[in-house]
């Protein structure tokens, strides 16, 4: 077993948000601008240093993912798997189809429907170097009541609040999670939340109980792709950035 960070790409889920679009495909196989939007988190892996990924997938197009990508050579990639995630239990749900992959090592977790303008390379770096625990990247957003909101005292996480009706803060979590093994054992001890869903938020969470969440302040631009607005953002970044 080495002690090599890997890569894992959540891009499962239904994507209901985006129908009629998704009714014929996988949301994360829609265009970003000029390129499907599962090649961006690729790219950010790919960029920070990881050459060994897996990607998980479901719905009715799940095939698609391998006659699109391959076995991942074009992106420079070592090695590329595929695992299928039945329905939607939510993030945590799919994480822990990775544990076998990822074989004691840490992991560096991204949404497939996340379009980020920097690299991460200085984030994962300092991750690796990390003895043991979590990190994750934040960001301040004009919408924070649409994600996981972060609040922050004397400079460490005291705690996310799940889509909070009034949040407490502009700063959320992206979907960019590092994980230490550690994190298939608390996945493991989650209940479903009101939503039927195991919630990345409460992994985060006892991360935060065990003083073991470290984060950064993501750099650049960064969009989910979720809703039509949040597709529509991040082709306009994208082409602009592509223009440039």
């Amino acid at each position: 077993m080495s002690s090599k960070v890997k890569g894992v790409i959540l891009a499962g889920g239904l994507g209901t948000r985006l129908y009629p679009l998704t009714s014929i495909t996988n949301k994360h196989l829609l265009p970003i601008y000029n390129k499907p939007m599962i090649y961006y988190p690729i790219q950010a892996l790919v960029n920070a240093g990881i050459e060994d990924i897996l990607l998980v997938t479901g719905g009715n197009n799940a095939g698609d993912f391998l006659r699109l990508l391959g076995s991942g050579k074009e992106f420079g990639l070592k090695h590329i798997e595929y695992t299928y995630q039945k329905g939607e239990g939510g993030i945590a749900d799919a994480l822990k189809l990775a544990e076998d992959f990822a074989d004691g090592n840490k992991i560096v977790v991204i949404l497939g429907d996340n379009i980020i303008e920097k690299s991460i390379k200085t984030f994962v770096d300092k991750f690796a170097g990390q003895k043991e625990g979590a990190r994750i990247l934040i960001k301040k957003v004009p919408d924070p009541e649409r994600f996981g909101v972060v609040e922050l005292k004397q400079g460490r996480i005291i705690k996310i609040t799940e889509k909070p009706k009034k949040p407490k803060t502009d700063y959320i979590v992206t979907g960019i999670y590092m994980y230490d093994a550690k994190v298939f054992k608390i996945i493991k001890t989650l209940k479903p939340s009101k939503r039927g869903e195991l919630e990345i938020t409460d992994v985060n969470n006892e991360y935060i109980r065990l003083k073991q969440m470290h984060y950064d302040v993501l750099l650049g631009f960064w969009t989910d792709s979720g809703t039509f607005e949040s597709l529509l953002r991040a082709n306009n970044l994208v082409a602009r950035k592509t223009k440039d």
